[in-house]
């Protein structure tokens, strides 16, 4: 049995066909799946998935790139909808300085918003930190976002820096990126990192693994990833899975089944 910690089955492209991307995903034994939310629209449909769905769960919350012109009303209504029982995170989260659709003042406002927001409810955290490792981990010691932890998503640092996030309680998102030939900072992340920090992740429809790069991802190449986490490790694929599982149990907690 396998685990997507990180899909957007809420995004057009998924939605467009929703149902053979579930089916595949089932007949490759990815039964369980975290939807994420990267605003507030696709945060309410990820609510709405989990409840359809048994085998799916929930993350609500507004991604840096994403938060724009949002007010104290989307902030209420994500405190609403993270309150759900099938909501086991808060994210996508975080930075992105790749892209200028947002200031760097506007994304540390947003993102400490919804870490204290994460705190209040209990609840870990799904980071999205591209280009801006170092604000990041600045960031939740500031915050003491250690209390409630999480998952850095699709992990692009260092081992260094890898290091630093576990001593603040954080966990790595590993997803296609680790099956490419350049992917050297994911497979040296696995290599390094105990197996108890990773948990594997698509990112889905984005980052499909070899050898499909470039063509739309889905739940169903969470094997792929997790057999390639398994041969860095020299375990088996289904040990490695088995960790994952564990690993997504304990990071998620009670709301987690």
């Amino acid at each position: 049995m396998f685990i997507d910690t990180h899909v957007h089955l809420n995004s057009p492209e998924l939605s467009a066909h929703l149902e053979e991307v579930l089916q595949d995903a089932l007949r490759n034994k990815v039964t369980k799946m975290i939807v994420v939310g990267y605003d507030l629209e696709t945060s309410k449909k990820a609510v709405v998935l989990a409840h359809n769905y048994d085998f799916v769960y929930a993350a609500v919350g507004f991604h840096p790139t994403e938060i724009k012109n949002y007010t104290d009303k989307e902030y209420q209504e994500l405190e609403l909808l993270a309150a759900d029982p099938k909501v086991v995170a808060i994210g996508e989260i975080g930075y992105d300085f790749h892209w200028d659709t947002t200031t760097k003042e506007e994304q540390k406002k947003a993102f400490v918003r919804q870490i204290r927001l994460a705190k209040k409810l209990k609840l870990p955290i799904i980071i999205h930190s591209r280009d801006a490792h170092q604000i990041t981990y600045d960031t939740l010691v500031i915050e003491e976002a250690k209390e409630v932890g999480g998952i850095l998503h699709s992990y692009s640092g260092s081992v260094e820096m890898a290091k630093e996030y576990i001593k603040m309680n954080f966990n790595f998102g590993i997803s296609g990126p680790v099956t490419y030939k350049n992917g050297k900072n994911m497979k040296d992340v696995v290599a390094s990192i105990d197996v108890k920090y990773l948990v594997s992740e698509t990112d889905s429809p984005y980052l499909s693994p070899h050898p499909y790069r470039g063509m739309e991802n889905g739940p169903k190449n969470i094997p792929l990833i997790v057999k390639t986490m398994a041969d860095i490790k020299n375990i088996s694929i289904e040990e490695m899975a088995q960790n994952i599982l564990n690993n997504v149990k304990r990071i998620l907690g009670e709301r987690y089944e």
